[in-house]
Parts: structure tokens; sequence; C-alpha cells
């Protein structure tokens, strides 16, 4: 039988990087005892980003970010919007060139990444912050 659960996760970030919460969302399907279906993440913010990304060598998610310093730079003259800081409009950047959801399917209850794939939560802002993401599962 085809239902549905919506709940949150609530992540404390360390400012500016990745926070992995594959296990996070893992344990949502588990707990509400879905077997197969999708699960969407929805991100409730405009300075931050989800990605699903390599989870094996660090070395990726330090390029990321040195190729979106040099993409969008904090402080640069061009923005105007810098009512929070000089990463404020940078952050805003970021994420628009990323995605705030994502729907990842599963199946014998476990998520359908493959091998070296993460979720992540990617902070664009320099200083920590609480994110909050909707979990919606839909599914059996």
């Amino acid at each position: 039988m085809l239902r549905q659960h919506l709940t949150e996760i609530t992540l404390a970030t360390r400012g500016r990087g990745f926070t992995d919460f594959t296990a996070q969302v893992a344990e949502i399907i588990t707990r509400g005892g879905f077997q197969t279906g999708i699960v969407t993440l929805l991100l409730r913010h405009t300075s931050a980003s989800l990605l699903i990304q390599e989870n094996a060598d660090p070395e990726v998610r330090r390029d990321l970010e040195r190729f979106f310093a040099r993409l969008a730079p904090d402080g640069d003259a061009l923005f105007r919007h810098t009512s929070e800081g000089d990463d404020d409009m940078p952050a805003h950047i970021r994420t628009a060139l990323t995605t705030v959801n994502l729907t990842i399917p599963f199946a014998r209850g476990e998520l359908a990444l493959g091998t070296w794939q993460g979720i992540y939560l990617w902070e664009h802002r320099l200083e920590p912050h609480r994110r909050v993401v909707a979990v919606h599962l839909l599914g059996e």
C-alpha cells in the first residue's frame, strides 16, 4: 500500500563546507518501515545547497570549494547585496548554480546511491548556521 511521510532534519553547519547527512536520511526510511519508493529532500534556505557527491576522497569537495571561490568570490565589487557580509551574495549565487532539492529512489529499505555517493548539505556562508531539510517519503 502506497503511503507517505513528511518530517524534517535540522543540521548544524560549521560554516562554509560540506555536511554529510546520508545516514540521517537512511534512518528516516528505516524508522518509517519503508521498503520501496522515493525520498524528496528540500533545503529551506537560499544560501546553502543539497548535493549528491563523492564520499570517498575529500579532495573532490575541496576542489568544488576552490572552483566556486573563483566563480563567485567573496567581496566582489560587482555585488550590491551585502547586508549580511561579503559572503552574502556569493552564497546566493552558489545556491542558484546548484540546487536546494533532490529526489532519490530507495529499494529494499536502502537508498539507491552509488558506491561512492553521499548526500550533502553544502553550506555557502562562512559562519555556522542551522539548516532545515524537509524530507518527504513516498512508497511502501
